[in-house]
């Protein structure tokens, strides 16, 4: 196969997994940055966890898959960005250890203290990935310093900005919007109507962050001066679905709800890909230092039984998947939760 074809290909399917990470995961954060403010007493709690219990380890998949997709098809990009972001990642490794943990561990004691500090771990373990994982994406837009031989050459504080700073704010406001309305689809009763009062407050912020968003990003990057892939409607779909959800979560059309809040991630992660195409990492020292998907990928070999090692795999992973949030697809009540063990 023609290398630049297979380059281009892992491109893609990349982008295609951080955009099934962030729409998956981002309700998944979302609900358990929620889980201390909807919940009166345990049982409420309980409701909570149970409606993302059997699909939040599943949805981290999507993360380790796009990493490892990294690592083998683009190493140099692995190499640097991994090195580069060390610590940020590895607060979020921590945090996401912590989190599942907590999954684990709180039915262990029925103690209020107990379960009330593993309660207090998934909202830390999911709120600390959410602000960081738009903190990467931010810096992956404006540049950070990289030198001729792709090593980074900054520190943490590098990756800090208000550019940056502004990029995970909105990712953490659009989860914890998608996780409101995902709750208000999923759980009954007091818990569904407090998901949705919050998902009617946070709605309006949410567009006021976006337009933030948007002129930052024209002020801080090159995104909209140096495009890659010019994305079209893409970005104009984006903002009309989140325009689109505040009008369904009135109405407590949450499925609809849910889908407008999902297309405006998807779209968010696929016009960052567009407009960074051909370049993966932006240097902010010397443009030319950027990597590529022509610098920075593997041997056409290695690309080419990837690409038959995804063929056969992938779809098996999402027909699991799809299966498993069919199996799940009931509400979850006080009622079913008080019925278990």
């Amino acid at each position: 196969m023609d290398p630049e074809f297979l380059r281009t290909l892992w491109f893609i399917l990349i982008a295609v997994l951080w955009t099934g990470f962030f729409f998956l995961e981002g309700f998944d954060y979302g609900v358990g940055i929620l889980l201390p403010f909807v919940a009166k007493d345990d049982v409420d709690r309980r409701v909570v966890i149970n409606t993302i219990g059997p699909f939040w380890d599943g949805n981290e998949v999507w993360l380790l898959t796009a990493g490892g997709a990294i690592f083998a098809a683009f190493p140099n990009w692995y190499a640097t960005m991994f090195s580069g972001f060390y610590l940020a990642l590895g607060v979020v490794l921590i945090a996401l250890i912590m989190r599942g943990v907590a999954f684990e561990f709180r039915s262990k004691n029925k103690r209020p203290e107990w379960r009330a500090f593993w309660d207090w771990a998934i909202f830390g373990g999911s709120l600390v990935p959410a602000l960081l994982m738009g903190v990467a994406f931010g810096n992956l837009l404006q540049g950070v310093p990289i030198n001729e031989k792709m090593q980074f050459t900054g520190n943490f504080f590098s990756l800090l900005s208000p550019y940056t700073l502004i990029a995970s704010i909105y990712g953490l406001v659009l989860m914890i919007l998608h996780g409101a309305i995902y709750l208000s689809m999923k759980a009954e009763g007091e818990v569904s109507e407090k998901a949705n009062q919050i998902a009617g407050r946070l709605w309006p912020i949410s567009l006021v962050v976006l337009v933030v968003t948007i002129i930052a990003s024209d002020l801080f990057t090159d995104m909209f001066s140096k495009l890659g892939v010019n994305p079209g409607i893409i970005p104009l779909s984006g903002i009309a679905t989140l325009l689109a959800s505040g009008w369904f979560i009135r109405h407590k059309h949450h499925g609809w709800a849910f889908a407008m809040t999902g297309v405006t991630i998807a779209t968010s992660v696929i016009t960052i890909f567009l407009t960074l195409f051909p370049r993966v990492m932006v240097s902010s020292t010397n443009p030319a230092y950027s990597l590529t998907i022509q610098n920075a990928s593997s041997t056409p070999y290695t690309l080419s039984v990837m690409t038959i090692v995804a063929v056969i795999f992938v779809p098996i992973v999402l027909a699991y998947q799809g299966w498993t949030y069919y199996t799940f697809r009931q509400r979850v009540t006080r009622q079913s939760v008080q019925a278990q063990p």
